[in-house]
């Protein structure tokens, strides 16, 4: 072949290749993953209930073992979509027992689904996931980021009264928390104030009084002889907590010193705030976080205090009081 001739066809694979790049992406270039269930375009994990809590790391069998991926919600029947492009394996059968339940497929993506070219594709790292407790249209084959991938199994029938949810699993084991976290942040990242700490109190409402105490700052603690040093900020047990600045994170910080089911936190030292969120398992306790990022959740408060109005201790590091930081959206 002349070399006039070679160069003018590497140039049309080249243009037919950025072209169907543009057209249809490689799932490696998304950061986070698609949407995974109809009805939940957020892809909000479980919190925790009478069978335990969807995070990842939460206890299981009793307290012998850790939970090995995250449980996003997703009601019996619905639809399931792959979160990125890859190759189906399976089945996958979680609970080996055959129940109602005991089925699933493998994601894996290889970065190569869309080059459509015999040149070889660019080097791109992959994800590989297990999504259990769903029945996928098929258990091979390609499939595409957002396609339907299958039917949210009636885990009422097995788990009665549970969360449902479909058991998303890094074949690495390694956490996916960050991946299935929404493209865009759950809270506006500029203003002069901290962004929402709590899913489901968008306005960081702080705790009035109830019969263990008050949630504002300064509030009488110890029978009068003590002060409270930092606010409480309302939050339901197993809901999802957001940094309220961009920061640097270390911990754990425990509060209670007797390991408790609340005793965890974490601390976030910015920009001219240094803060310690407390009653909350992080979902790393070192490393940067952004304003809004999701940092962990909401530790199961009633079983300690029950009857309390369950909330996150945020104490300002130098024990100033942190109340005007917290006050977004106020009066708009």
């Amino acid at each position: 072949m002349p070399a006039l001739s070679l160069v003018a066809l590497v140039s049309l694979v080249s243009t037919v290749f950025a072209k169907q790049l543009d057209a249809h992406p490689p799932q490696q270039q998304h950061r986070h993953w698609a949407q995974i269930c109809s009805g939940n375009p957020a892809n909000k994990i479980r919190g925790c209930d009478r069978y335990g809590c969807g995070y990842f790391g939460a206890d299981r069998d009793g307290h012998k073992g850790k939970h090995a991926g995250v449980d996003v919600i997703c009601a019996d029947g619905a639809t399931v979509y792959a979160p990125f492009s890859g190759q189906l394996s399976g089945p996958i059968r979680f609970f080996h027992n055959g129940n109602a339940i005991d089925d699933g497929v493998q994601i894996r993506g290889s970065g190569n689904c869309f080059f459509l070219t015999s040149l070889p594709p660019p080097s791109l790292p992959g994800y590989c996931v297990k999504l259990v407790c769903i029945h996928p249209i098929r258990y091979h084959g390609q499939i595409h980021r957002g396609q339907q991938l299958g039917r949210m199994l009636p885990m009422q029938k097995v788990f009665p009264g549970i969360i449902s949810h479909i058991h998303v699993e890094n074949c690495d084991h390694s956490d996916p928390t960050q991946q299935l976290t929404p493209v865009v942040p759950p809270f506006p990242q500029q203003g002069s104030h901290w962004a929402t700490v709590c899913s489901g109190n968008p306005t960081n409402e702080i705790r009035g009084c109830d019969r263990y105490g008050c949630g504002y700052y300064g509030a009488p603690r110890r029978n009068g002889k003590g002060k409270h040093t930092g606010v409480d900020v309302i939050c339901s047990d197993g809901a999802t907590v957001y940094a309220p600045f961009s920061g640097q994170l270390s911990g754990p910080i425990k509060f209670f010193h007797n390991g408790n089911a609340i005793d965890d936190g974490v601390q976030i030292r910015g920009s001219g705030f240094c803060v310690k969120l407390l009653c909350i398992h992080p979902i790393r306790y070192n490393g940067r976080i952004s304003k809004g990022q999701i940092l962990g959740k909401m530790l199961p408060m009633q079983r300690v205090f029950p009857g309390i109005t369950s909330h996150i201790h945020v104490e300002n590091c130098d024990h100033s009081d942190p109340t005007s930081n917290l006050e977004r959206g106020k009066g708009q």
